[in-house]
């Protein structure tokens, strides 16, 4: 086995913890999401008067929407080390790569480090076979 495949290997497994980590990460709004659900179902609890109906939605519909974004982008960072290792989807990987450097501070190391090892020709070249590649300068 070569560097290069050693290092997609590597960049695989960190992607499956870094996008493993992500997924805990975004569980983080389900505190919004249940502060907004008891604003609707039990409002007299908050003690002195009540919040507006309209804030429990704000906080239902934000909490669940960050809460969906952050999944998302989990299952991407991890089917991003699923397609390094078996070297397809090279421009999906780059772009996620690139939005892992978000996220600080390990993506932002992974980001990095996987940018760094699929610009190499000869990494490119593991993912797009038959072609020839032409590198322009």
């Amino acid at each position: 086995m070569n560097q290069d495949q050693d290092h997609l290997n590597l960049l695989s497994i960190f992607h499956y913890i870094v996008g493993g980590i992500a997924a805990l990460f975004s569980f983080l709004p389900v505190i919004h999401l249940a502060l907004g659900i008891l604003f609707l179902i039990a409002p007299q609890r908050m003690g002195g008067s009540p919040p507006p109906q309209f804030l429990g939605w704000i906080f239902i519909i934000m909490g669940g929407g960050f809460m969906l974004i952050g999944w998302a982008f989990a299952v991407c960072v991890i089917l991003a080390g699923r397609y390094i290792v078996r070297h397809k989807h090279y421009i999906f990987c780059l772009v996620i790569a690139s939005l892992n450097c978000l996220f600080m501070p390990f993506g932002t190391i992974l980001g990095v480090f996987t940018i760094v090892v699929l610009v190499r020709p000869s990494v490119k070249a593991l993912f797009y076979p038959s072609e020839d590649l032409v590198l322009a300068v």
